[in-house]
């Protein structure tokens, strides 16, 4: 299977590494850290630098409680960013729920579209289905930031979570996306326990029967905090641990904060199962 989007179409004969860029002061990790626009733009030339394969920009954080900011400030966050990433070569993706800001994004000329909401907002899905050539990545979350925590319930957590994803990409396309358009996100941390997060590890194989690649973010979640007791800013380790778990189970791609060691990670996986040594 392959990924199209705007400018690159993204072929899967290796797992691919998206980058993330929080351009937002409260983000759960590194919040603060590239609000400022020459600090996002240094931060996504450093990860491009690491050996990203792809940039996700976004303005909005979406830790359990976080309150969403206002579109034009959202706007003002991640338009200036997305300018200067898509000078940078690799595919650019815009992490939004909102559908004006989706609009201005893709008028840009960004690659993806990647939506914690998956495209639920009025005008969403009819935006991306009229684009013809955006990709697009549908996450599942039940409710908002604020509420999920209290919405963590089910009774077969990978079953309920490939079922809603299954139904998304069914609408996507009926709506006139194409399904070589899309990948899907088990959404990890978002409206789920860390037992369910863990059930939807051990039993990601189940989410490939979708039919489009996997994109799952576990980089510094707070499962790994549960698991290993350190903080956010000490769960490295387990992330990486955690990428190539998921790689191991079939994931397309990996979200991480840690890119290069994620990268190197990844090679040396690649190496132990494929045998051979790929370029530096």
């Amino acid at each position: 299977m392959h990924w199209q989007t705007t400018r690159h179409r993204i072929a899967f004969e290796r797992p691919r590494v998206m980058g993330i860029v929080n351009v937002t002061p409260d983000s759960f990790s590194d919040g603060g850290r590239h609000v400022d626009t020459a600090a996002a733009i240094a931060h996504c030339e450093a990860l491009v630098r690491e050996g990203a394969d792809i940039l996700d920009i976004g303005g909005e954080s979406t830790r359990p409680g976080a309150q969403p900011p206002g579109a034009d400030e959202e706007a003002a966050r991640v338009l200036p960013v997305l300018r200067a990433a898509l000078t940078l070569g690799v595919p650019v993706s815009v992490d939004t729920s909102q559908p004006a800001l989706m609009r201005q994004a893709l008028d840009l000329g960004v690659d993806i579209v990647n939506d914690v909401r998956s495209l639920a907002r009025p005008g969403a899905l009819q935006l991306l289905a009229a684009h013809g050539s955006a990709g697009v990545c549908l996450m599942h979350m039940r409710g908002e930031p604020d509420t999920m925590g209290a919405q963590a319930q089910y009774g077969d957590v990978v079953a309920e979570v490939a079922d809603f994803l299954r139904r998304r990409l069914q609408d996507a396309v009926a709506a006139g996306v194409a399904a070589g358009r899309i990948v899907v996100d088990p959404g990890i941390g978002f409206a789920k326990t860390a037992a369910h997060n863990l059930a939807l590890l051990q039993r990601q194989r189940e989410l490939l029967d979708i039919g489009r690649p996997l994109l799952v973010g576990w980089s510094r979640k707070g499962t790994l905090g549960q698991i290993t007791g350190r903080p956010v800013g000490e769960r490295l380790a387990a992330s990486v641990a955690a990428a190539l778990a998921a790689v191991a189970r079939g994931a397309a791609i990996v979200r991480v904060h840690d890119v290069a060691a994620t990268v190197d990670a990844l090679k040396v996986w690649r190496a132990a199962e494929q045998g051979g040594v790929d370029p530096a």
